[in-house]
């Protein structure tokens, strides 16, 4: 049984209430700190700024995606590299964040160091970007393409009857624009040439640049 002169007197209960109030507050405030902080680092690592302070980066595709539709326009609006390579939604942002963390690894070990060493892994690492943009169904693409606000009326012929047969045919971005941002696999032209050769497609269905 208590004992009623233990009882915690009033001014004990206003410390015991002060201190666990201050707590609180300051684990609050660690918490927007850290939040802040922990934004702000995701921030800079998705900046175009981050991704060519890589020497690989910085002289290969930084400097083709210079000379493409991405970089200049004619209106002004300009893709940076995280548009195109970091989803937007938070999960899977964090999720991309983790898988580069072995692209760095990879990098300090020098496996993309030397333009003969990046052509190499050219194809393989367009194909893993290629086919991760096809499972999201050009989610990145997506955020800044509105398919159901494009008007293909005032589109190049081409460009109209391409657009109009992969909507109905289903295709995603990925599907036609593979190089739209940067060079295209040797690898891969070769593959694209003997495909339509073999199948016979009429020159005007190709959709890359096959002169090789």
């Amino acid at each position: 049984m208590s004992d009623p002169d233990n009882k915690p007197s009033v001014f004990s209960r206003k410390i015991f209430l002060g201190t666990t109030l201050a707590g609180m507050l300051i684990l609050m405030a660690l918490g927007a700190v850290f939040w802040g902080g922990f934004n702000k680092v995701m921030d800079v690592t998705s900046s175009t700024n981050f991704c060519i302070s890589c020497h690989a980066m910085k002289e290969n595709v930084y400097q083709e995606y210079l000379h493409t539709v991405h970089y200049s326009n004619r209106t002004g609006v300009q893709a940076s590299c995280s548009d195109c390579h970091v989803p937007d939604p938070w999960l899977h942002k964090m999720v991309r964040k983790i898988k580069s963390s072995k692209e760095v690894l990879n990098t300090m070990r020098g496996v993309i160091d030397t333009p003969k060493k990046f052509e190499q892994l050219r194809m393989q690492m367009a194909s893993k970007v290629w086919n991760s943009m096809k499972s999201t169904d050009s989610r990145e693409c997506r955020s800044c393409h509105n398919a159901s606000a494009m008007e293909v009326s005032v589109q190049s012929e081409a460009a109209s009857e391409r657009h109009q047969r992969g909507f109905k045919e289903n295709k995603t971005c990925i599907d036609c624009h593979k190089g739209i941002a940067h060079k295209l696999p040797q690898q891969f032209l070769e593959q694209e040439h003997e495909r339509f050769v073999e199948q016979e497609v009429p020159c005007e269905d190709c959709h890359v640049n096959l002169d090789i």
